[in-house]
């Protein structure tokens, strides 16, 4: 009995004594101020976007780390550097720091296992990264695949993605229009088969960890029949491979009986791809319609803008945008910052057409798709534009700035990258009333 006493005393002297608090959840830092003109771009309402730097003209694409270090592709190296890194370090939303580092152009760029991937157009690189340093320790890296064609920059961008077991799944586009004998000659025929098929126009899978992999030796082309697919993602939601196919040009020159300049200038449509493996997406014997919501066949394959013959069965896109827009980037969005309709919905990059004259050019966007469980869920819509900083464009070169590459911060920013000057916007949400600009 003296035991369970005492034993009672201790445990009501415990239950008076003072908790202790749990620790505090890490906060997300608060978002910078907004740029008073958003960088000279035009958002919904409620939000805002700052420019986070400068970096060169023909910056691409790029990514951000989970300690907010961003990372940049250049097409064009700058200093003798293809990859330049920012750090904001006063959480203004500006970067103080820029560094670059290797020694090759390109465009993919992506953060996966720990490592930063980065391609040129003929080979892909990883480098090491290390807890909060900006740099990777070893400049050098290691190759993880190269062999592929050396398209002298003809569709030869190989942007990349990584899936959740250990691949990565790179873009090859094709070196031509529509394989044709005589390339973008009015009359001439296309080859039949083509053989640009067996090293181009497809997606290629590798291992994501395997240093010195080939494209001939170790890629498995994945899928196939698509012109060019320089906006590649795997939504990790879904467990699925998504990209958006740069559709062909010159309809009207090569048949202009049936395709007038109005519809040469949407025609054929830029196609939002769900891709599975094998799947087969008809380039470059079929181009798709949006106007009659089908897969027609190529007048260089005997088309004659109405019949579809072989191109019938061929898996149609999940959403069709008019034509000559040039889908850049996709991103999946998966964060909390923005309202719930944007929740697992797509950003798409359109950088903007060069052909629809004597019509004004088109795209020059960032757009936005609602999505559910994989799928469209709603129409989609412009989400950030006025890029060009002009009404109307007669040519790309006339565009202030060109947006290109999509990437999301930690906290549900979303970032865009221009490649005209380089220019780097960090969009945020502010709610209804936006916070007073600077």
């Amino acid at each position: 009995m003296r035991y369970t006493l005492s034993l009672l005393l201790i445990l009501a002297l415990a239950a008076c004594q003072p908790q202790s608090k749990p620790a505090a959840a890490e906060k997300t830092p608060a978002l910078p101020a907004a740029d008073a003109d958003n960088g000279a771009i035009k958002l919904p309402e409620g939000f805002g976007a700052v420019v986070v730097a400068q970096v060169a003209p023909r910056t691409r694409h790029i990514v951000v780390n989970s300690n907010g270090d961003i990372y940049v592709k250049l097409e064009e190296l700058k200093d003798g550097k293809g990859i330049f890194a920012l750090r904001d370090q006063d959480g203004d939303g500006k970067a103080e720091i820029i560094e670059g580092f290797g020694d090759y152009p390109g465009t993919g760029i992506e953060i996966h296992g720990g490592y930063l991937y980065a391609s040129s157009d003929t080979s892909i690189h990883r480098y090491k990264l290390a807890d909060n340093q900006l740099l990777p320790a070893d400049l050098k890296g290691e190759k993880i695949v190269g062999g592929f064609i050396n398209q002298e920059g003809y569709h030869a961008s190989k942007t990349f993605t990584f899936d959740q077991a250990g691949n990565m799944y790179v873009n090859v586009g094709a070196p031509s229009n529509t394989c044709q004998e005589k390339d973008r000659v009015p009359g001439s025929k296309g080859y039949d088969p083509c053989p640009q098929l067996e090293r181009a126009g497809g997606i290629w899978r590798f291992k994501a960890d395997v240093a010195g992999q080939t494209q001939v030796g170790d890629g498995v082309r994945y899928a196939t029949g698509i012109r060019n697919a320089v906006a590649i993602q795997w939504n990790q939601g879904v467990s699925s491979l998504y990209a958006l196919q740069h559709g062909r040009d010159q309809l009207h020159d090569m048949l202009p009986k049936s395709y007038s300049d109005s519809a040469n200038a949407v025609l054929p449509s830029e196609e939002f791809l769900q891709i599975s493996e094998n799947d087969d997406f008809g380039w470059p014997y079929c181009h798709y319609n949006h106007l009659v919501g089908k897969k027609l066949l190529n007048p260089e394959y005997g088309g004659d803008g109405q019949t579809a013959g072989r191109c019938e069965g061929i898996k149609p896109p999940i959403v069709a945008f008019p034509g000559h827009m040039a889908p850049n980037d996709l991103l999946f969005y998966t964060g909390d910052l923005f309202p719930e309709k944007y929740k697992n919905g797509a950003f798409i990059a359109f950088h903007g057409s060069w052909n629809r004259a004597p019509l004004p050019q088109g795209g020059y966007m960032v757009a936005f798709v609602p999505m559910k469980d994989g799928k469209p869920n709603g129409e989609w819509e412009i989400f950030a534009e006025g890029f060009p900083g002009i009404p109307e464009v007669q040519s790309p070169g006339d565009a202030h700035y060109r947006p290109v590459g999509l990437a999301q911060g930690p906290d549900g920013s979303i970032y865009v990258s221009d490649s005209q000057q380089g220019r780097i916007w960090r969009i945020g949400y502010y709610g209804e009333k936006k916070v007073a600009s600077r």
